[in-house]
């Protein structure tokens, strides 16, 4: 690998790990609010994104529930997501890159990134039938706007799977016939 390529891997790696934290911060953060909005309501206001759904509480908890779980999975799954990527990163020998743990994890890769659409696109239309039954959620938007993304994502991710499988049935046979 040259030089110049090796240390683009690296400040991807790294920036991968930042992602992770970053998302695993987050994720913390819903659950602490979540917590707070339950038991002191009060202290929303002061926390992390100031998600306040204590209306929402006081009028369905159903409902309260159901937007947190929603909130809390997509969390979840986008930092569970990045440790994937990390763990492949730190695993991956870029002198022989077409392994069965590199095409593994990017299937497993492909299969959370269709999670997160699919949930986030189901969330979304969650929200949007309670918010037709007069309820008032605030400004969720942020939590899962992207779900087209993460759809289409997840197909680029997985043919990129498709062609790491064939790249290792290839180099198999190659090493055979050497």
């Amino acid at each position: 690998m040259k030089k110049m390529d090796n240390i683009v891997f690296k400040g991807l790696f790294v920036i991968a790990w930042i992602i992770f934290v970053g998302l695993s911060i987050e994720a913390g953060a819903i659950i602490v609010n979540l917590v707070c909005s339950i038991f002191k309501p009060e202290f929303v206001g002061k926390l992390y994104q100031k998600l306040d759904l204590s209306a929402m509480y006081r009028q369905s908890q159903m409902y309260f529930y159901t937007i947190y779980s929603f909130i809390l999975v997509i969390a979840v799954l986008k930092a569970y997501l990045f440790y994937l990527v990390v763990e492949m990163m730190h695993k991956l020998d870029m002198n022989k890159p077409f392994n069965n743990l590199v095409s593994k994890q990017i299937t497993k890769i492909s299969y959370f990134t269709f999670s997160i659409g699919l949930l986030s696109y189901i969330a979304q239309e969650t929200v949007g039938r309670i918010i037709r039954k007069g309820y008032e959620v605030g400004s969720l938007h942020q939590f899962w706007t992207d779900s087209q993304a993460f759809i289409l994502m997840a197909a680029v991710i997985y043919m990129i799977s498709v062609i790491f499988s064939r790249g290792i049935e290839l180099q198999n046979e190659n090493d055979l016939t050497v």
